[in-house]
């Protein structure tokens, strides 16, 4: 047992906390914020650092052993997730000052902030499905707070949507969690995956795991419950949205990644299929939807959408090739599309509007923005040899491995379709006639907004170019997601 698994939750909890007593005195909070954001990613490397070395760590809380107690599991999967959060964590609090009015920063913005970080960190840490299910509300009580931070109408309007829709899957997640501890007796994820193996009554639970990714579905937006997703994700501020949109829908691939390779993984034929099916109809529509559109952030939000799609192309593939693809790809698409929504929250900073129709020449006056753009748009849509070519090369030869031609074409269709989302944005917006001469204090602040997500985009480009560096560790977290035994054992120590 190590109490290191409760750092990445404890330390952002407590930052968040403290921060709140001190929420007037802006400029205090600011740098306090930044460092805590720092230090607190040093500690998680360092944990990273000792899973990849030592194997897995596992926490039981007040000494209560598993499955009787509250479980914190420190796998490579979840450390490695914990760490890009982090990462994204620190870019965000660097962009913040930049895209925030002091008000918003003195409005409990840094509390929010941290607080979210500790239950997307919780989420991918926990080690039973209650649990799973409190650090989903904390993260989304972080995001209620964020989503309105500002009070514009479009804001509050949007977040009408965002707490209805959220409210309604997280009623019917615990509800999903009753049924099943009424027919295993646990909720401790090692034991529930024991148990699933011995109880009788699979139809029972076929049902229940359809209603386990229906919740889950709904918080990654999986066709079709991903009509919540875009607007909602675009009304707070450029920072809230890189949060948002790196970090949410993530939390919930990863628990459909974790629970439909651990614990429901008996009826593959008929669960597995559906989630190719599935991940099709979303590649196609949210490229419908990034190409049905000129607002440049909303182009961004729209191709959050194919992108869940890809991932659930790995998980229904289920082959370790696909599950290595899957996870690849997730880690990348949380560090591009950070990237990204600092990007066009930048662009449309110093462009005046989010209107692509309404802006051109922007390279004239920002080159560093464009050229940042132009290339995050290559990472996006895994142009060789980045990040996202990586995860969709396995993606596709997992697919190709199972005879799964269909999923394979959809996936390269919306490849390109995807890469020509994008490259509107950079042809219209930053190409083009010279545009009038900017206001300098618009244009430093311009400038400053890039460095945040520059040093993102280093990340994810050397994701792509260095992958010989970081996917063997990818690898063997997909042998270790294939073979649940390995899970159980570390967390039940049988």
């Amino acid at each position: 047992m190590s109490n290191l698994a409760v750092l990445p939750i404890l330390l952002p909890l407590l930052a968040g906390i403290f921060v709140a007593f001190i929420h007037k005195k802006t400029s205090i909070v600011r740098t306090i914020s930044k460092l805590i954001a720092i230090v607190n990613l040093l500690v998680v490397g360092w944990v990273f650092f000792q899973v990849q070395q030592e194997g897995s760590i596992v926490l039981e809380v007040g000494s209560w052993s598993a499955p009787f107690g509250i479980v914190l599991v420190g796998d490579l999967l979840a450390m490695t997730l914990v760490l890009t959060t982090n990462i994204i964590a620190v870019a965000c609090v660097f962009f913040a000052p930049q895209s925030l009015s002091d008000k918003e920063e003195s409005f409990y913005f840094y509390s929010f902030f941290f607080i979210l970080i500790s239950g997307v960190s919780g989420a991918f840490l926990t080690g039973d499905l209650f649990n799973l299910f409190v650090f989903f509300e904390v993260l989304l009580m972080a995001s209620y707070g964020l989503i309105v931070l500002g009070n514009g109408k479009a804001q509050l309007r949007e977040s009408i949507k965002y707490v209805l829709i959220n409210l309604f899957s997280s009623m019917l997640f615990v509800t999903t969690i009753a049924f099943l501890y009424s027919v295993v007796g646990t909720v401790n994820m090692a034991q529930v995956a024991q148990r699933v193996q011995e109880v009788e009554q699979q139809g029972v639970l076929t049902t229940i795991a359809i209603l386990f990714f229906f919740v889950f579905a709904t918080k990654a937006a999986v066709f079709p419950l991903y009509y919540w997703l875009p607007r909602p994700y675009i009304s707070p501020n450029p920072v809230v949205s890189a949060l948002f949109g790196a970090l949410l829908t993530k939390v919930g691939v990863y628990s459909i990644l974790r629970t439909f390779t651990l614990i429901f993984n008996q009826e593959v034929p008929l669960t597995h299929t559906l989630f190719i099916y599935l991940a099709a109809f979303t590649m196609i529509f949210g490229v419908v939807g990034a190409l049905s559109t000129n607002n440049i952030k909303l182009i961004v939000a729209y191709n959050i959408i194919p992108a869940v799609g890809f991932m659930l192309m790995g998980i229904g593939i289920f082959t370790e090739v696909s599950i290595s693809g899957t996870i690849y790809y997730l880690v990348h698409d949380m560090i591009i599309k950070g990237v990204l929504f600092l990007l066009v929250g930048a662009t449309a900073y110093v462009a005046g509007t989010s209107d692509l129709r309404k802006m051109g020449g922007l390279i004239h006056h920002y080159p560093v923005l464009g050229w940042l753009m132009f290339i995050a748009s290559l990472v996006l849509a895994g142009i060789p040899p980045f990040s996202g070519f990586i995860g969709k090369l396995q993606l596709i030869r997992g697919g190709l491995g199972q005879e799964e031609i269909m999923i394979v074409i959809v996936s390269l269709i919306s490849s390109l379709l995807i890469l020509f989302s994008m490259m509107r944005i950079f042809i219209r917006g930053y190409w083009g006639e010279k545009m009038d001469i900017p206001i300098p204090e618009r244009k430093k602040k311009g400038s400053r907004m890039a460095w945040p997500a520059a040093g993102l985009l280093t990340l994810s480009v050397l994701l792509g170019v260095g992958a010989e560096l970081f996917f063997p560790t990818i690898e063997s977290i997909a042998q270790y997601l294939m073979d649940p035994e390995i899970y159980i054992d570390s967390v039940l120590k049988e």
